[in-house]
């Protein structure tokens, strides 16, 4: 197990080389194929369009959620206290990063309460659902959970980021009886989340039978955490190893429609580089409930709130826009709208 100074360290070059370096993945989400057709005609006002939803016993103004990034040190904490205050305005969710570094040092729980700053947001805990075989407990989850008061925990898997790394936890055999524990034995809802190379369906049929409440499937075509471990190798070779990996995952959109195929009760949350509110308005045409975005969330951030807020508001302004122009008038119509292949 990582001491909590490495865990540290390692949260501080993941911000910096997101922020410094070009990470994205090779291939595309597979959103850039598809387009809505126009409505010329939509026969309602662009001020009758409506984005909100229920989610969670949560109102939210749109389906747009704010993807878990960092904490653990008091740069992350600055971000956290950001994005948190973002979301509050915007009235969108809000997921933290792991918070493992919390749960072996106290001093890094400040870096993640965020409630204060936003009291009525949707917000996700967050762990790597491979500590629970590394000696995390049901109850590890739920000190997770109310360390910040969370609505709901992310169990998030990240099997090739954990291998490429030299200190990785790749003991993933038996996770899944794990989850299920933990899903039944929570008040609020798990969501398991990948981190950028996405679930499939056949992932997401079993861990519906776990219990899951929903499942994130951070498909390809956003950053890739490859090439965030190439940058911090020392190896050359190993460096070489993690390269490979770039042109990794399941893209996006294929991912979405695996799952919702396969799965067509289990909600959706969909994440992986989405960019725009017109990325945001596809996921939910293809079936998600929720869309994520983080790496453009964790530019603005460290640039200052007002960028933040800058971001989310055009976001939800480009959404918007998308549905009126395709003719969805709310969430509804807008996931009976039909999306064109090129």
């Amino acid at each position: 197990m990582d001491d909590p100074q490495a865990l540290g360290n390692r949260k501080t070059e993941h911000i910096r080389i997101n922020l410094e370096n070009d990470v994205r993945s090779s291939l595309t989400t597979g959103l850039d194929r598809l387009h809505f057709v126009n409505q010329a005609l939509p026969e309602f006002d662009l001020a009758d369009v409506d984005t909100s939803l229920i989610l969670f016993g949560k109102k939210l103004a749109a389906p747009l959620l704010i993807s878990s990034m960092t904490g653990g040190t008091p740069e992350a904490g600055r971000i956290n206290l950001c994005l948190a205050e973002t979301a509050q305005e915007k009235s969108i969710a809000l997921g933290l990063g792991s918070q493992r570094t919390a749960l072996e040092n106290s001093a890094a729980v400040k870096s993640f309460q965020v409630r204060r700053a936003a009291p009525d947001v949707l917000l996700f805990a967050n762990l790597g659902a491979v500590q629970l075989n590394y000696g995390y407990t049901i109850d590890h989850c739920r000190r997770a959970v109310e360390m910040v008061e969370a609505d709901g925990l992310f169990l998030h898997l990240n099997a090739l980021q954990e291998a490429l790394q030299p200190e990785g936890d790749t003991r993933f055999g038996g996770l899944l009886a794990k989850i299920e524990q933990v899903c039944k034995a929570l008040t609020v809802p798990v969501i398991v989340k990948e981190v950028g190379w996405g679930i499939s369906g056949e992932t997401a049929r079993l861990l519906a039978a776990a219990g899951v409440a929903a499942v994130d499937v951070a498909g390809a075509g956003g950053t890739s955490w490859s090439q965030v471990e190439m940058h911090r190798m020392k190896d050359p070779r190993r460096a070489a190893i993690a390269a490979a990996f770039r042109i990794w995952g399941i893209p996006t959109a294929e991912a979405i429609r695996q799952v919702r195929q396969l799965e067509p009760d289990l909600p959706v949350f969909a994440s992986g580089g989405l960019r725009d509110g017109i990325d945001v308005a596809k996921t939910v045409a293809l079936g998600a409930s929720l869309a994520g975005i983080a790496g453009p969330f964790l530019k603005a951030a460290s640039q200052s709130q007002e960028a933040a807020l800058a971001l989310a508001e055009d976001i939800i302004t480009e959404m918007k826009i998308a549905m009126f122009a395709s003719g969805a008038v709310n969430l509804a119509a807008l996931k009976n709208t039909s999306l064109v292949e090129n």
